[in-house]
């Protein structure tokens, strides 16, 4: 991988797992669970400049990273309540790089959206650890990408989580923030 490569996937692409086995579901949702609070960790104490500054040249800056979080892990809460009340229903895509240049994006103060991920992550989690093996067979389906199982979403935006909260991290660590 290259330089470039390791700064926009510090973790790697995403890798679909079987998520439908109980062990790897449950780290899954543990993700869920947990990620508020570790980027409300991960940008504590940043200024205005710093928040500012994009994770690698061409990228978002910290600001738009946790705005995106807090659009995306939306539309994926909902997605899975469609799901779980719908049978396999279409959802609408969206521009995630349109979104992330808008006003709310790119200028507002981070704590909308840090209050965002923490009662969206906790409806969530609770909606995640009710769901039965029958629920996580479940899913939708995505104009671009086909048919999406509830279990592979969740790996997928466990992945997601862990993906931008890297980028954080390892911004914080290269610029010793």
């Amino acid at each position: 991988m290259s330089e470039l490569e390791d700064l926009r996937y510090p973790i790697g692409p995403f890798v679909s797992t079987a998520s439908s086995m109980p062990g790897i579901r449950a780290a899954h949702i543990h993700t869920i669970q947990t990620l508020s609070e570790r980027v409300e960790a991960a940008v504590e104490g940043l200024n205005d400049e710093q928040l500012d500054t994009p994770y690698r040249e061409g990228g978002w800056t910290v600001r738009q990273v946790v705005h995106h979080i807090a659009d995306s892990h939306a539309n994926a809460f909902l997605r899975f309540k469609l799901a779980l009340t719908e049978d396999w229903p279409t959802i609408k895509p969206y521009d995630e790089a349109a979104w992330a240049e808008l006003a709310d994006s790119k200028s507002l103060p981070l704590s909308a959206s840090l209050s965002m991920i923490e009662g969206i992550h906790a409806r969530w989690f609770v909606l995640l650890d009710t769901m039965s093996f029958d629920d996580f067979q479940k899913g939708f389906n995505h104009p671009e990408f086909g048919t999406v199982p509830l279990t592979k979403a969740l790996a997928m935006y466990d992945w997601h989580g862990r993906h931008h909260l890297a980028h954080i991290l390892n911004l914080r660590q290269r610029k010793g923030w």
